[in-house]
């Protein structure tokens, strides 16, 4: 399968999912309220930080190790048993700081947090078996089958009455059944590894653990500090914004996790003119979708917002700031992902240590200073002081270009949708007395996609060559 198709077959699963999640997001937020949703966002972030903790890095060296073709079930094998291990470490862990874990949620739900934890390692562990062997391709399916039980259980648990318990009981059903999944289409067989394996698999982790704290630094360290600094309702309403951000920055996440494998394989098999390609092609379409969502967000969001009710429309500002923070952020990932991808681990830990250091430091100090809205900025800067470096470092060990002018057309594409679509609102809202907002948001952004994307492939050989490349049907040569 070709590494564009993989990619695009990646991102739709994703976006179904987000789809799916959207839709169970918004009936919760109508439904609930954004104080159940901020309680909600709290007992995920305890979940996955202890996760976290529990995995180490262990994901992204069973991906590397796996990659590497050489005695691929060993690290796989490796893998799991100290994901497991190390999740039933955490259990004991959760259970003696139970008490601590209430306080900070505001509610009890240590044993949730308990339960999701070992589950999450073993999802992940999973997940990176699967890439490691160069398929893809079988994680999309994982995606949409986590999304869709979770929401299915979580919905008909509230309809009847069970209201945030019923969503968390629901996010452990689509988990559990999303890592039997991985484990099935998982082709490696089990077996007892050796001590070498166990140390090879450390001697990656003890620098890429970093990189998986950044993930979630990014992520959740400003819901983390507001948290503790504002109301559970901002919480909601934040996290809300971040779930419209995760979802435009779907496609450079895939982007990432269909190279990693490959960029890998080039490197160890001396193939450094691949190797440089592959890093450019990374740069090419990391924002194909964020470049447009930055300059979208800042003429629909207010609308957008509105969906959910009308207390979430105080997220705007926090909305705008977040996707071009996933912008900047996508850009930084392709760039550590060619460190980790030349086994420079040790190279990417420094540079994570630099963004998770600015980025906490930074939300407490601008939440403090500004609200909750300091905590969009601070990963703002965050994100752009990670680029940077991990740009400075990635120059220095492989050969790539930076393709500048493809980057330059896809901003020109962009400023070209956001006029057509802020002049057709503005003349739309001028002499339309009652518009729907739910449909007239979704036109506004399946017109702003068709303005994109024609007005990319009409100005743009490269992105109209991998159109056709990876199309299954024959395409245009012109407009």
């Amino acid at each position: 399968m070709r590494i564009g198709q993989t990619s695009v077959l990646l991102s739709l699963s994703k976006y179904f999912g987000s789809f799916i999640a959207f839709l169970t997001t918004l009936y919760f937020a109508r439904e609930l309220g954004a104080e159940v949703l901020g309680y909600y966002s709290l007992v995920l972030i305890v979940t996955k930080w202890f996760a976290l903790s529990g995995e180490v890095g262990i994901s992204t060296a069973v991906n590397k190790r796996i990659s590497e073709a050489e005695e691929p079930s060993a690290y796989y094998s490796a893998g799991i048993l100290l994901g497991l291990g190390l999740g039933c470490v955490l259990v004991a862990v959760i259970v003696l700081l139970r008490e601590s874990i209430n306080s900070y949620v505001g509610i009890d739900t240590w044993v949730f947090v308990a339960v999701m934890t070992p589950l999450s390692i073993l999802y992940s562990i999973t997940g990176a078996s699967l890439m490691g062997e160069r398929r893809v391709h079988l994680v999309a399916y994982l995606t949409p089958t986590q999304t869709i039980s979770r929401s299915l259980t979580q919905i008909g648990l509230v309809v009847v009455g069970y209201g945030l318990t019923g969503m968390i009981f629901g996010y452990i059903a689509g988990l559990f059944l999303a890592a039997a999944l991985g484990l099935w289409f998982i082709s490696l067989e089990f077996e007892m590894p050796t001590k070498d394996k166990f140390k090879r698999i450390y001697s990656f982790a003890k620098y890429s653990w970093l990189g998986s704290l950044k993930g979630r630094s990014f992520n959740d360290v400003d819901v983390m500090v507001l948290g503790a600094l504002v109301s559970p309702q901002l919480v909601g309403i934040y996290s809300v914004a971040w779930g419209i951000t995760n979802f435009i920055g779907i496609f450079g996440s895939s982007i990432q996790n269909t190279l990693f494998p490959e960029l890998s394989y080039a490197n160890s098999t001396q193939q450094t003119d691949s190797l440089g390609s592959l890093i450019s092609d990374s740069l090419t379409y990391s924002g194909l979708v964020a470049i447009p969502g930055v300059f979208g967000s800042l003429i629909v969001a207010d609308r957008l917002l509105r969906i959910y009710g009308g207390e979430f429309t105080r997220g705007v500002a926090v909305l705008s700031l977040l996707i071009l923070a996933m912008l900047i952020y996508d850009y930084q990932n392709q760039l550590l992902n060619g460190l980790n991808a030349v086994d420079r681990p040790g190279i990417a830990f420094r540079v994570n240590a630099t963004f998770i250091a600015v980025n906490l430091v930074l939300n407490v100090a601008l939440v403090y200073a500004f609200g909750w809205v300091g905590a969009a900025v601070a990963t703002v800067i965050a994100a752009s002081i990670g680029l940077v470096v991990s740009f400075r470092y990635l120059r220095t060990i492989a050969d790539f270009e930076v393709p500048i002018s493809e980057l330059g057309r896809q901003l020109a594409a962009a400023l070209t949708m956001a006029l057509v679509v802020g002049a057709i609102r503005l003349g739309v809202e001028s002499t339309v007395s009652s518009i729907h907002n739910t449909v007239f948001v979704v036109a506004l952004i399946l017109l702003g996609a068709g303005v994109y994307f024609t007005t990319l492939y009409a100005i743009s050989i490269q992105f109209r060559t991998t159109i056709r490349n990876n199309s299954p049907v024959e395409l245009p040569t012109v407009l």
